[in-house]
């Protein structure tokens, strides 16, 4: 039952790598503004996954042992070093003058899926734990990922993609997330190190996204657009925090 749990939702997360579809058409003014309380509400969501789910659980099952912070702290170094390696191959050949506009594009699926595969693996993890958290994890993962892919399928366009190539390949690169789903069964299979590793690891990579995707993205905006960022922020939180009746339920 938890492997349908499981990939029914990295299905459902994989859907939402056609997100573009319903913006191609959209003036871009106001996507960017309808964009910006995305990011406020996923980073809400995120971080509230984070401090109400995956960390009360690590602590609740195994306290708080140096592996615990480690783990966390791998979460955050991991997707640094990702997202480093493809921003510094993307500088380097632009000024190398050897990466043409549709390469860029090719190196934008890449990272994004290898960071589906790691969806993948979190998701998985959560639910081998318990059906509320698998809920609560996969919701903010869908949270982070709508704005995600409706900026990634820019860039495909941006790099001479069309719309439905632009859609294709944003898909394929979202099914790296079955990939990482099966990982994470295999791996959480063993309880110990889904509770010490896996767990806290999921809260490192979500702490990173939000602090240094999502929230600096916000800073960049005009001063007036602070408070709906702020509301929107919070809802997500709330959002994580209404989920925690389902596993009193």
């Amino acid at each position: 039952m938890i492997w349908l749990y499981v990939f029914t939702s990295v299905f459902i997360v994989s859907l939402i790598s056609l997100a573009g579809l319903f913006v191609a058409g959209m003036n871009s003014n106001r996507l960017k503004k309808y964009l910006l309380l995305l990011v406020s509400f996923s980073a809400g969501a995120l971080l509230g996954d984070v401090f109400l789910h995956l960390l009360p659980e690590t602590i609740e099952t195994v306290g708080f042992p140096l592996e615990v912070s480690f783990s966390i702290l791998g979460g955050l170094l991991l997707f640094f070093v990702i997202e480093k390696i493809f921003k510094w191959h993307h500088h380097h050949n632009v000024q190398e003058g050897e990466l043409d506009v549709h390469s860029l594009g090719y190196m934008n699926l890449l990272g994004d899926g290898v960071h589906n595969f790691i969806d993948g693996v979190v998701i998985a993890a959560s639910f081998l734990v318990s059906v509320p958290l698998g809920i609560a994890t996969t919701l903010a993962v869908i949270f982070h990922e709508i704005p995600q892919e409706i900026g990634d399928f820019g860039v495909l366009l941006h790099s001479g993609f069309t719309v439905p190539q632009a859609l294709k390949f944003n898909f394929l690169s979202a099914l790296a997330a079955f990939l990482g789903a099966g990982v994470g069964l295999l791996l959480g299979s063993q309880e110990q190190l889904l509770n010490t590793f896996l767990l806290p690891f999921t809260a490192g990579t979500f702490l990173y996204i939000a602090g240094t995707d999502l929230i600096p993205e916000l800073h960049k905006q005009e001063t007036k657009t602070a408070l709906p960022q702020l509301l929107a922020l919070v809802f997500g939180i709330l959002v994580m925090y209404a989920l925690l009746f389902l596993e009193i339920a």
